[in-house]
Formats: C-alpha cells, structure tokens, sequence
C-alpha cells in the first residue's frame, strides 16, 4: 500500500463540445450566459443550435443576472465518482432563474434541512484552476 492509496481521486471534468465554449468561457469571467434566438429572442439552456420555438439556427449569448428561486433540491448520500466522495451528503437544487430558465447545480453553504421552495439563492464561482470554473448557488443575502 503506498502513501497515496488513502487520497481521493479528483472530481470529473465536464466535457463540452466546442459550441458551448462561450458557456465555459463566461464562467471563467464569473458570468452565466445563455444561448438566446437572434429570431424571436427566446432563451435557452443549455446550449444547442436550434430554437425549439421558431427552430432558427442562429443565436447570440446573453448574460443572466444569476439569481432566482429553488424549485427543487436532492440531497445526494452516495457518491456517483470517488471524486465526490468528501463533499457527502451532496446538495444539488433545481433554480427558476429571473429570466424564466431552469439551472441544476450545487447548492453550497447550506444544510438540507434549511433548504425550502421558492428559497431566494444567487449564483457564485469556484475557479478550480486556470482552465476551470464550477458554478453554484449559494442563499441569497
């Protein structure tokens, strides 16, 4: 047994395809983007290369203002990669962002039993290294 053996692995990396690169890039600027429909203007998340409204092919990024309302949230006691293994139990939360979108991710600084419907959180940045920011949420002030 060597004195590695006791460390955890790293989390996972996403892996993206190169059209949501501005996604990635906004975050490491500290910013949530989303795609939004050059046609009728509607948002969306996440990103892909047709409107499911007007099914146009061309869009710009938008920038959200990252604040909305929990509408829903799971506690995770099992972790799904060895990576995740030291952040146990887990909470991710389901957001109604301002801008009528939805966004999945960690919810940090905050016990599963505070946690309610309609719970006011804003979004924050872990920059993991040079190449790499996570975005969650974290209870709004």
């Amino acid at each position: 047994m060597n004195s590695n053996s006791s460390q955890l692995p790293d989390k996972p990396r996403p892996e993206s395809p190169p059209d949501h690169k501005p996604w990635w890039q906004a975050l490491s600027e500290h910013r949530v983007t989303a795609q939004r429909c050059t046609n009728c203007q509607r948002l969306r998340l996440y990103p892909r290369p047709m409107c499911d409204v007007c099914y146009s092919l061309e869009y710009d990024w938008a920038d959200l203002k990252g604040e909305g309302i929990v509408h829903s949230w799971s506690v995770s006691h099992h972790a799904f990669n060895p990576g995740f293994k030291k952040d146990l139990p887990y909470l991710t939360v389901t957001v109604d962002l301002t801008e009528g979108l939805r966004l999945h991710a960690p919810l940090l600084g905050v016990e599963d039993k505070e946690v309610s419907i309609g719970m006011p959180v804003v979004v924050d940045f872990e920059d993991v290294d040079d190449s790499y920011t996570r975005l969650f949420f974290k209870r709004a002030e």
